[in-house]
């Protein structure tokens, strides 16, 4: 199973996410383009809050120093990101993919985020709330079924909003895999009670 993490926009909680979804399934994971905190980026996050011994965290295709839109970045550095260069890592185990910000984040003048997914990705849309999130939301989803890409589910990071979470659920029709509270801070523990709580729904995808 390959599962696609992408976010209803920057900052919404998709690489604690993928924390808690690559230990539930004791995954390998794979950031492909990774915008500045090379020396903090994301593949470190991951290892330092998932406690298997089984995952494989892979090398990312780009490493950019600015922490800014990969188009940007890639510019900055004076590279053009080109997704023949992309090429996903070969395992057998089960593979989570992290994305950067948004689906429509721009990786050069003609591709973004959302050409990156591959057919047989499944993908996982974070939203957090916020005002505006549910319109974000529902755009996202529309974006991705217009693509014909396959949606396994959302998950709502931050503190519950009945009245939003119902509204996106409804109108999407897509399932929801599980909530991410609004923790005081995320370690070892925490990622591994998330995981055991996501782990069934996550099988079932």
């Amino acid at each position: 199973m390959k599962l696609f993490i992408t976010g209803i926009g920057t900052d919404v909680g998709k690489t604690i996410t993928s924390s808690i979804i690559v230990e539930a399934l004791e995954a390998d994971y794979w950031k492909p383009i990774q915008a500045g905190d090379l020396e903090h980026s994301d593949s470190h996050k991951i290892q330092k809050f998932i406690s298997n011994h089984k995952t494989v965290i892979h090398e990312s295709s780009y490493k950019l120093n600015t922490p800014a839109s990969p188009h940007l970045a890639a510019k900055l550095d004076e590279v053009t990101i080109d997704l023949k260069i992309i090429k996903e890592p070969k395992t057998k185990n089960n593979l989570v993919i992290e994305g950067a910000g948004g689906v429509f984040v721009p990786l050069n003048s003609s591709d973004c985020i959302i050409d990156l997914i591959q057919k047989d990705y499944k993908v996982i849309v974070v939203s957090r709330h916020y005002l505006g999130s549910i319109n974000h939301t529902l755009l996202t989803i529309e974006a991705l079924k217009n693509k014909k890409i396959k949606i396994a589910g959302i998950i709502f990071s931050g503190d519950e909003n009945q009245a939003t979470e119902e509204i996106i659920l409804s109108k999407t029709g897509v399932a929801c895999i599980g909530r991410i509270d609004n923790e005081p801070y995320f370690d070892q523990n925490v990622i591994r009670y998330y995981a055991d709580k996501f782990r069934d729904n996550l099988l079932n995808l």
